[in-house]
C-alpha cells in the first residue's frame, strides 16, 4: 500500500500546479482589463479570497514535503523529496519578496509596472510548483511499481 503521506503530497501539490496554472495564464493576465476606478477594490477582495484557498495548501504541502524526505525509501526517491523541499522553499520565498510586494503596491491601484512584474515573475512559482507536480508523480509512481 501506497504511504498516505506520498497520496496527500500528490493531491496537495496536484491542487497547487492547477491552480497557479489558472492564475499565470488566466487570473493575473485579466488584472489589466479590470479598470483603475475599481482596481484597488478588486486587488483587495482578490487578495482575501486567494489567501483563503491558497494559504492552507500551501501550508499542508509545506508540513508535508518536509516530512517526505524522513519518510520516502530509496537514495533517489529520497534525492527527489529533498529537491521537492527545496522547490516549495523556493515557492515562499518568491511569493514573500515578490508576489506580496507586487500585490501591495497593487493594492492602492493599478500600477502596470507593478503587474507586468507580478505576472512575469509568478513563472517562477508557476515553473516551481510544475516540477513539484512532476516529482510528486513520479514519487507515488516509484512507490506503486515497488514490489511489496
Amino acid at each position: 500500500m501506497t504511504d498516505p503521506l506520498l497520496i496527500a503530497n500528490a493531491l496537495v501539490t496536484g491542487a497547487l500546479v492547477g491552480l497557479i496554472w489558472t492564475i499565470q495564464v488566466v487570473h493575473y493576465p485579466l488584472f489589466a482589463r479590470v479598470g483603475p476606478e475599481r482596481f484597488a477594490a478588486y486587488e483587495a477582495e482578490h487578495a482575501r479570497r486567494i489567501t483563503f484557498v491558497v494559504g492552507p495548501l500551501m501550508l499542508a504541502e509545506l508540513v508535508v514535503a518536509a516530512a517526505l524526505p524522513f519518510v520516502v525509501e530509496g537514495s533517489n526517491d529520497r534525492l527527489l523529496a529533498w529537491i521537492g523541499l527545496a522547490l516549495v522553499v523556493a515557492v515562499w520565498i518568491v511569493t514573500a519578496f515578490v508576489s506580496v510586494p507586487c500585490h501591495r503596491c497593487l493594492a492602492a491601484g493599478f500600477d502596470e509596472r507593478a503587474h507586468r512584474r507580478l505576472v512575469a515573475t509568478n513563472w517562477l512559482r508557476t515553473l516551481a510548483w510544475t516540477a513539484r507536480g512532476a516529482i510528486a508523480g513520479l514519487l507515488l509512481w516509484t512507490a506503486q511499481a515497488s514490489p511489496l
